[in-house]
This record gives structure tokens, C-alpha cells and sequence, in this order.
């Protein structure tokens, strides 16, 4: 058993994250946040924040272990799930997968200067250029 935890902890697959929050451009008026609502943003069904702003979503690659973590902590699918829903969306015409971004350094300057910006970071890479954002 020991042996086992040891293996799955080598491979990130146990053991706790390290905490991240959902993050906005510090434009985004919105601090809270239904569970639903953000299913329908990075499910990229919700296309404008409540104030018409249009929602621009970033996300890690699916192999990242933050995009893995947030996920299924926050919209409670699997990362190839989100993949199949977006794929959909690209395939049949009807809607465009989020942009990918390579490091959690791009992922907050992308947020930061996007106006509309939602994304995800760990707190060790937060600064003040992007505001967290709730999840209730």
C-alpha cells in the first residue's frame, strides 16, 4: 500500500495541489459566481458576463495537472470531457474551443490584458494585475 501511494505521488496523481483561484481581468465587475454559471462559461455556452462584456476563456493544455485539478474540482468533469464538449462546438460550427496558453506565466498576462478574461492560477503566481473570482 505504502509502495502505491509512494508511485501515485511521484506521478501528481495523489497528494494535495497546490491551491490555485479562478482568476479576471481586473476589469470584470463580477466577484462572485454560480457553480452553474461557470459550467457555462468554460463549457463556452456563455458567451458575455451580466454587464454585455464579451467572456474571452483561457485554459491550460489537458495534460496540465492545474487544468486536470480545476477541472474536476470546480466544473466537476473530466479534462477529455471538456475536450469532447468543446471539439463539438468547433466541429459542428456552432461555437469555438477557449484559447490554450503554454505556462502559468502567459496564462496571467493573457488574463490580465485581455478585457473579458477568465482563467485559473495558482496563488504563488497571482499578483495584483487580476482579481480572483468566487465560486458559490
Amino acid at each position: 500500500m505504502c509502495l502505491l501511494f509512494s508511485m501515485l505521488h511521484a506521478m501528481g496523481i495523489a497528494g494535495a495541489a497546490e491551491p490555485y483561484e479562478i482568476v479576471t481581468h481586473p476589469g470584470v465587475s463580477e466577484k462572485t459566481l454560480s457553480r452553474g454559471s461557470l459550467r457555462a462559461i468554460f463549457g463556452m455556452r456563455q458567451y458575455a458576463w451580466p454587464d454585455g462584456t464579451a467572456v474571452k476563456v483561457f485554459v491550460m493544455p489537458d495534460d496540465a495537472p492545474l487544468h486536470a485539478a480545476f477541472s474536476k474540482e470546480k466544473l466537476n468533469v473530466f479534462p477529455y470531457q471538456l475536450r469532447s464538449a468543446w471539439d463539438r462546438l468547433v466541429f459542428s460550427g456552432t461555437g469555438q474551443a477557449p484559447e490554450t496558453v503554454a505556462s502559468p506565466e502567459e496564462m496571467l498576462a493573457r488574463v490580465a490584458s485581455t478585457p473579458g478574461a477568465i482563467g485559473y492560477l495558482t496563488k504563488s503566481r497571482m499578483d495584483g494585475r487580476v482579481n480572483v473570482l468566487q465560486v458559490k
